[in-house]
């Protein structure tokens, strides 16, 4: 009877400590789980108001993107240039319930760019610690934009090689190759170097020839390598006049103005990598040779080669980059670490008087990584000259505001001889080499069908132009349009 009785209380008592024992663990269990069910959804609770202030930091750019497409010289939040912010504006929802705010942080362009900085920093009401960041560059695109923009019809022969996009108001025959995108205003025109119908705006004569419209476009990505897009909108060329005279009135109030020469043919610039240019006065150019005369009838024709020049004085370049010549210009020389522009015309504009510029010897930078930048613009024609160097590079980006980038026909000899040598000893030259980009109004050309001109013609693009262009440099458009984006936190 007592060992039964011992025996039933020992099974009792393990009975018991089994259960608080599973008990225990169940209670840890379920404690370890109430703890992690409580930070998942404080974890939950925190990526929502990640969530929204994220939002609340995209809605800051939006803001401001908005602010400058209707301000777009205004990188102070309009508290005036003298403010340095950030500047704070509270955020609310739909029903008028302040959610959150976001704080701008803006860098204005350096001189000499049109992009900007716009930091956003997004927090929420519910929990202050909780913040967003991120980081937008907007830039409003010049018209370094393309390698070549042109206005009238142009015609590109084999032996040309253009890197870069390339946009042309009219129609483009093209027998080079291009090595970027091709445009046209047009869908299709009538291209005035032959007869027949309409052909493509955009269109080729290298072999196979394009089939005529309404055909469909082929393919020709021996000619065309990255393809031809037309119509494309075409782009103002009468807008550049209000970017001349103005480079001229900033020139006058804080640049360099040199006024019409009273003795001279125009002004010769050399510019010097050490920040400065030799200004000379042309007092004669150099006499046509015997029988070389303008046979085409081309408006300006001449030699427009320097013969006798007299040494005025050495500028330093103008801490805003500008210089305006009220004569006609000839430049050469080389740029180090510089931004300017250089412009030559005479108001009110009259094509009987409008102003060119000449450059027969090598325009060089010295760094190709942007720090150098040269705006090169004529309000009439951009010439080389009779007697140019044989290899030949342009650094720069070149306008034609009215006229043509170009070189005038230098007759070659005839069979009848006419006049003995004609243009014989520099009709002729090998390469031109431009790195930049190309904006003509009318007809461009370095060589003619007959082998006269640059036998090759390479033009480079330097995309360095697109949002930091020379100073005053003519813009496409003023709305700003986003580069890149990033999260910052």
């Amino acid at each position: 009877m007592t060992f039964n009785k011992s025996h039933k209380f020992k099974r009792d008592g393990q009975l018991s400590l089994e259960v608080i024992f599973f008990a225990a663990v169940v209670l840890i269990i379920m404690t370890g789980f109430i703890f992690w069910a409580l930070s998942f959804l404080k974890l939950s609770v925190r990526v929502f108001y990640k969530t929204m202030a994220f939002s609340v930091s995209e809605a800051g750019i939006e803001y401001y993107r908005w602010h400058l497409a209707h301000n777009p010289t205004d990188f102070w939040d309009g508290q005036g240039s003298t403010s340095t912010g950030p500047y704070t504006h509270d955020y609310y929802d739909k029903n008028s319930q302040k959610i959150g705010s976001f704080s701008l942080e803006i860098t204005p362009p350096p001189s000499g760019s049109t992009i900007v900085t716009v930091r956003s920093t997004g927090k929420v009401v519910a929990d202050n610690s909780v913040e967003k960041i991120i980081e937008v560059k907007m830039g409003v695109p010049s018209l370094g934009k393309y390698a070549i923009l042109a206005n009238e019809s142009i015609r590109f022969g084999t032996g040309t090689f253009v890197f870069g996009p390339f946009h042309v108001n009219d129609g483009i025959h093209f027998d080079g190759i291009a090595y970027n995108v091709v445009y046209s205003a047009k869908t299709d025109y009538d291209d005035p170097d032959h007869g027949g119908g309409n052909e493509f705006a955009a269109h080729t004569h290298i072999r196979p020839t394009d089939p005529l419209p309404p055909a469909a476009v082929p393919v020709r990505t021996d000619v065309f390598t990255a393809g031809r897009q037309f119509p494309v909108p075409a782009i103002d060329f009468n807008s550049l006049t209000a970017s001349l005279s103005q480079i001229k009135a900033l020139a006058q109030a804080s640049g360099t103005y040199v006024g019409s020469s009273t003795t001279g043919l125009g002004y010769h610039v050399v510019l010097k990598t050490n920040d400065t240019f030799d200004l000379y006065l042309v007092d004669k150019l150099e006499p046509k040779p015997p029988g070389c005369t303008d046979v085409q009838g081309q408006d300006g024709w001449g030699t427009w080669t320097i013969k006798d020049q007299t040494l005025l004085q050495n500028y330093p370049l103008p801490l805003n980059g500008l210089v305006f010549i009220e004569d006609d210009l000839w430049i050469d020389g080389q740029i180090n670490t510089a931004r300017v522009t250089f412009a030559a015309g005479r108001f009110p504009e009259n094509s009987a008087t409008d102003k060119s510029v000449t450059i027969n010897s090598d325009l060089l930078y010295t760094n190709y990584d942007g720090k150098d930048v040269l705006g090169v613009i004529a309000q009439k024609n951009l010439n080389i000259g009779l007697i140019s160097e044989d290899d030949l590079r342009i650094d720069g980006a070149l306008v034609a505001k009215n006229g043509r980038i170009g070189r005038y026909y230098y007759r070659p000899p005839t069979s009848q001889g006419q006049g003995g040598q004609n243009c014989q000893a520099w009709n002729i030259r090998q390469l031109i080499t431009t790195y930049g980009m190309l904006a003509t109004n009318k007809r461009y050309g370095f060589a003619y069908t007959d082998g006269t001109g640059y036998q090759i013609r390479n033009l480079n693009y330097d995309a360095n132009l697109l949002y930091s262009p020379p100073p005053s440099f003519p813009l496409i458009g003023d709305s700003y349009i986003q580069i890149s984006w990033e999260e910052i936190k």
